[in-house]
């Protein structure tokens, strides 16, 4: 079984924050000594730390759920709990990380020590000193810590090389990345050889390097899922340059250019902008009979069907068999590398805003269903969190919250909706009655 995963989908949860405390000063001729709770400490977050080491995703595959630790509660003394570590998750380079739910992409880690936050801890809960007022000096209040954040990611690993090569099954995509780097990919006389991505690193006789990754081998439909269908599609993503490999001895009984026009269609059909990047034919097994003769038809074809006014593609017979024009090929790639910038895999309408862990000032501070139970239910971020923040074990607590969910109108639109007096309201698993 092959031990390359390129793509995951987890669970990851942050760490709540720590509850505030309710303590009192009590010490011998300290009278009145008034409120001592401290807040609780912040619950770590999940982050994402790049790992060059690392070259699948390998370690998600029988791992799926990642929880960090909560903060501590608040002590006496108008102590701190202390903050939780974060929990530090290391991926490979290359992940995309997406919001399952969304689909929205919330960052592409390609860069070695590369940090981002994929959900953030909740803060600590407010010890009761944080609410002494001159009107009540020693409140029994405090607050419950904040909800961690929780959330679905799919990853999705893009291998990071400058070059890739292209072609159908069997056109000698692995035994010209043997010739060229110090890479041994498999290699066998039948069709898809190659089942996963191998990378190499080239150095060409005037001291450029890059890196070139051989992608299995795509046949006619598998931008639906035909073969290996788009399973590695997406490492091409990431090449800025793509080595079209075809076998102009045609020894599988196909035609050159109709493999040439098939693969071209499969990477637009896949991804239109993998167009943009420019490719270099690269005419392999030129030691064979016939390959002279074919290569000759090839390029009357390619010159017939192109646009007078567009710039045709380089082609370079090579033989890997016999080492034959890889030279060339070589400084040829390096040289279109030089000249050809990076391309962006993502525009900004795939990307998910800078995140906001707080209230979104534009979304409705709640909302009002009925159950077939008839019972009321109070649904909202906002007036979730601070139900989960409140200490319904102190009496002032839920009277403090009884006063907020009047404050931001959620009496008035029962009311409004027809709610009664005794009516049963609830929210998530906490039920209380209707008082008009």
């Amino acid at each position: 079984m092959s031990m390359f995963l390129d793509t995951a989908k987890i669970q990851v949860k942050a760490g709540n924050g720590g509850d505030g405390m309710v303590a009192f000063r009590r010490e011998k001729y300290v009278p009145n000594g008034g409120p001592w709770g401290g807040d609780g400490g912040r619950g770590g977050n999940v982050v994402f730390v790049v790992d060059e080491g690392l070259r699948t995703l390998m370690d998600f595959r029988y791992n799926r759920h990642f929880k960090a630790q909560s903060g501590e509660k608040g002590m006496t003394k108008g102590m701190h709990g202390r903050g939780a570590e974060d929990l530090i998750v290391r991926v490979p380079q290359g992940t995309t990380v997406r919001d399952a739910e969304t689909g929205k992409v919330l960052t592409d880690l390609v860069e070695n020590g590369q940090e981002f936050i994929v959900a953030r801890g909740g803060r600590g809960g407010r010890g009761n000193i944080r609410f002494a007022t001159p009107k009540n000096p020693a409140p029994e209040i405090s607050e419950n810590g904040e909800p961690g954040q929780e959330r679905e990611l799919l990853l999705e690993l893009k291998v990071l090389a400058d070059v890739g090569l292209v072609g159908f099954p069997s056109v000698g995509k692995s035994t010209l990345l043997s010739v060229i780097t110090a890479a041994k990919p498999k290699i066998g006389a039948y069709h898809f050889t190659t089942i996963v991505p191998n990378l190499g690193m080239v150095r060409t006789h005037s001291g450029e390097s890059f890196a070139v990754a051989d992608l299995p081998g795509l046949i006619e439909g598998a931008s639906q899922g035909v073969g290996l269908g788009t399973q590695f599609l997406r490492h091409i993503e990431r090449t800025r340059v793509i080595l079209h490999v075809i076998d102009m001895s045609a020894s599988e009984g196909r035609d050159p250019y109709e493999d040439y026009l098939a693969i071209n269609k499969e990477l637009e059909s896949y991804n239109l902008r993998l167009m943009e990047r420019p490719q270099i034919i690269v005419a392999n097994k030129m030691d064979m009979p016939d390959s002279a003769e074919n290569l000759k038809i090839f390029k009357e074809k390619l010159s017939a069907n192109y646009d007078e006014f567009a710039e045709l593609p380089q082609i370079f017979p090579i033989s890997s068999l016999t080492k034959q024009g890889l030279a060339t090929l070589l400084d040829a790639t390096a040289e279109l590398l030089d000249k050809t910038p990076e391309f962006l895999l993502y525009d900004e309408s795939e990307m998910e805003e800078e995140a906001y862990y707080g209230f979104d000032e534009e979304a409705p501070a709640f909302e009002i269903s009925r159950d077939d139970d008839a019972t009321w239910v109070l649904s909202g971020d906002k007036l979730e969190k601070l139900f989960n923040m409140t200490n319904f074990d102190r009496d002032e607590a839920v009277m403090k919250f009884a006063r907020q969910l009047r404050g931001m109108g959620v009496d008035e639109a029962l009311r409004a909706r027809g709610a009664k007096d005794g009516d049963l309201v609830r929210i998530g698993k906490f039920e209380f009655e209707f008082v008009d």
